[in-house]
């Protein structure tokens, strides 16, 4: 079983940084994962925060891009989001959400986390 535990959320004044981190376990060596982020405002849609292109690079929601940087630490199958300058507009529940690869031996999924809360006052 994969599990997928975020940290790092809280309340903070705009311009503040904040460091999210997603820790997941339960991995199959032999399977592929993928990792994004999403957020989920109060009243609005889940939306990602940073996918991947088909060459692996990071893809940054507008509304994040120059302020958020995705990086991860394999070693310790931990990815993390650092948000600089965050904002207002940023509030929002955080989640990670890993895909399995679907291969001769892995069969497709996803796993989520259940989110840390981040809040940003003006």
């Amino acid at each position: 079983q994969v599990t997928l535990v975020e940290s790092g959320g809280g309340s903070v004044q705009a311009g503040s940084s904040l460091s999210l981190s997603c820790k997941a376990s339960g991995y199959n060596q032999y399977c592929t994962y993928t990792m994004k982020w999403y957020r989920q405002a109060p009243g609005k849609e889940r939306e990602v925060v940073v996918d991947f292109d088909s060459a692996g690079n990071a893809r940054y929601a507008d509304p994040v891009k120059g302020r958020f940087t995705f990086s991860r630490d394999h070693a310790k199958n931990t990815v993390n989001l650092q948000m600089n300058n965050l904002r207002p507009e940023d509030t929002a529940t955080y989640y990670c959400k890993s895909e399995r690869r679907r291969t001769y031996y892995c069969t497709p999924a996803e796993f989520w986390g259940q989110g840390t809360q981040v809040t940003v006052s003006s």
